[in-house]
């Protein structure tokens, strides 16, 4: 997704169909960012997945270099890899229905 206004409703709500996971990733804080606008059409769209939000946590952040940073924050390759191995070990079973009444 290369913006966050407009944001692409329909190929979030697609994907949530699809896979039934979502990560967004953003270098900086994980507040007011791309994972929000996502998560807000998420629940606005009236069906579940598995989602997570990688970037700066709404806490301190210890001093270093940017790639140990990138690391402590899991939101450099082994970071992202691993919450994409994460999510896809979730055992969805195909007939589940995951969408809510709204």
């Amino acid at each position: 997704m290369h913006t966050i206004k407009p944001i692409d409703r329909e190929a979030i709500m697609e994907a949530v169909h699809d896979t039934r996971r979502i990560i967004t990733v953003e270098d900086h804080t994980v507040i007011g960012g791309l994972g929000g606008a996502v998560a807000e059409v998420i629940a606005e769209g009236g069906m579940a997945c598995a989602f997570r939000r990688l970037g700066l946590q709404d806490a301190f952040s210890p001093i270093g270099l940017h790639e140990d940073l990138m690391s402590h924050h899991k939101i450099d390759a082994n970071g992202i890899i691993e919450t994409v191995r994460e999510l896809l070990q979730l055992d969805f079973e195909e007939d589940d229905d995951w969408t809510d009444e709204v």
